[in-house]
């Protein structure tokens, strides 16, 4: 069957039922107020205690499997509560039905991002899969109107590796670029993902996924921002709203589609949990530790933190729209730490827990336990002090500007807490006598050794 054809949601959890725990964590992403103190969830909370017998690695494999498989399930959930949202926005546009839409999305990420550390180990069914629905950065007039000037002197007259830039394709249904023809006639959710998406072979023409509806919900990030008649059938500002309505909805209808594709792979005879446990124990244990090191070195210290402070680009914020940047790069790292304690708290509240790397660890080596332990807190330390600043405003294309040091400083410490850690990781991997595992470096980074 067709990934396109309209088929029931999963019911992975009555959404009504869960609906209400779920809007808890709007409450955490909801509206930025300068100065306003900010309280972090906190992952130590409720911890099992650990064994002092050596934990059965098979049992380690089984849990992060169902860490997984939880993570995924509530990014769906979580999803279908962002479509919902938009369908309430198209049906009635307003200033209020705009912001509760940008509330769904900003929690829709908490449980997206957790998942994160599930990318990297696993290649072959997740890290492809990946680019549909979390690529970035994109050059957004591949999709809608933006300022010229914007992102750089020249945007919107030229470049010189992307046809599509400024293509506009909700206010263009024909378009002849580069040599491709395109019929954006109708804009559904198989236009979006077979012929839109990374059209041209260019990664930056993302048209499917969080950060193409961020666009959407939010426009370009200027000094203000995009106003609901833009979806408005009565009032309608900026031209074409008709085509771009049809664009949000097709575009967060795909979102819940590939999701519950996900969520698919991770149940039992699922593709990912196949090709993991077809690697053996150890494999899967290299797995485990690809991903978590991988993350935390070349993704979320490289191209997540880094980069964007050598370049002082704002473009490299991977929530750059919302401003929400801040809260991606905490979930991520907490991500890190749910896989490594296999432990992760469901957007309802509940809490799995079970055998784990670190009980492994600590059975093992007992000081290497405490050396890892002291490297998650130091990201942690870290991590919350990157969203205190951007829930007051310092958001991280603020704290990467060229003159703000103290920024940098910030920036800077969450990169090292990362390094610390990743080096950690691979003691952990050298105590295992694990093989074969290749942790992604990035260029903003020095090497490792």
């Amino acid at each position: 069957m067709s990934r396109f054809s309209r088929k029931p949601r999963l019911l992975l959890l009555p959404l009504l039922c869960r609906f209400c725990c779920f809007c808890c964590l709007l409450l955490l992403q909801a509206c930025h107020s300068g100065g306003v103190a900010v309280t972090v969830p906190d992952p130590v909370a409720g911890r099992t205690p650990l064994p002092r017998d050596v934990v059965d690695k098979q049992l380690i494999v089984q849990q992060y499997i169902a860490v997984a498989r939880a993570s995924y399930a509530d990014a769906a959930l979580a999803a279908q509560v962002l479509d919902q949202a938009v369908n309430v926005l198209l049906d009635t546009p307003t200033d209020a039905t705009l912001q509760a839409a940008r509330a769904a999305w900003r929690a829709a990420r908490i449980p997206y991002m957790q998942t994160e550390v599930f990318r990297f180990g696993n290649h072959n069914v997740v890290d492809e899969w990946e680019s549909r629905v979390n690529a970035w950065p994109l050059d957004e007039g591949l999709i809608d109107y933006v300022s010229p000037g914007y992102v750089a002197p020249d945007y919107g007259t030229q470049a010189d590796d992307n046809a599509f830039y400024t293509a506009n394709v909700i206010a263009n249904p024909l378009l002849d670029i580069g040599g491709i023809s395109v019929d954006a006639s109708r804009i559904t959710p198989q236009f979006l993902a077979e012929t839109l998406h990374q059209i041209g072979g260019v990664a930056a023409n993302v048209a499917t996924g969080y950060h193409a509806i961020e666009f959407l919900l939010w426009g370009q990030n200027l000094h203000g921002a995009r106003p609901y008649t833009d979806y408005s059938l009565t009032a309608c500002s900026n031209g074409h709203c008709e085509r771009r309505r049809d664009y949000l909805r097709a575009a967060t209808d795909l979102l819940v589609d590939d999701l519950e594709e996900m969520v698919q792979n991770w149940q039992g005879g699922g593709a990912a949990v196949q090709d993991l446990l077809s690697k053996g124990e150890d494999g899967a244990l290299a797995t485990i530790l690809t991903g978590m090191g991988s993350l935390a070195y070349g993704e979320l210290a490289g191209t997540g933190l880094r980069l964007g402070l050598l370049r002082h680009d704002p473009e490299n914020a991977q929530d750059g729209f919302s401003n929400t940047t801040h809260w991606s790069h905490f979930y991520d790292a907490l991500g890190i730490d749910n896989v490594y304690r296999g432990q992760y708290r469901r957007i309802d509240g509940e809490a799995l827990s079970g055998p784990s790397l670190e009980m492994l660890v600590q059975s093992l080596d007992p000081a290497l336990y405490v050396e890892m332990r002291a490297r998650l807190e130091s990201i942690e330390l870290a991590m919350r002090a990157l969203v205190e600043q951007g829930e007051a405003g310092n958001t991280y294309a603020v704290l990467i500007q060229g003159d703000n040091a103290a920024g940098a400083a910030l920036i800077n410490r969450a990169v090292t807490a990362l390094m610390e850690a990743t080096q950690s990781i691979e003691k952990i991997i050298d105590r295992l006598a694990l093989q074969d595992v290749r942790i992604e470096g990035s260029s903003s980074l020095p090497p490792r050794s």
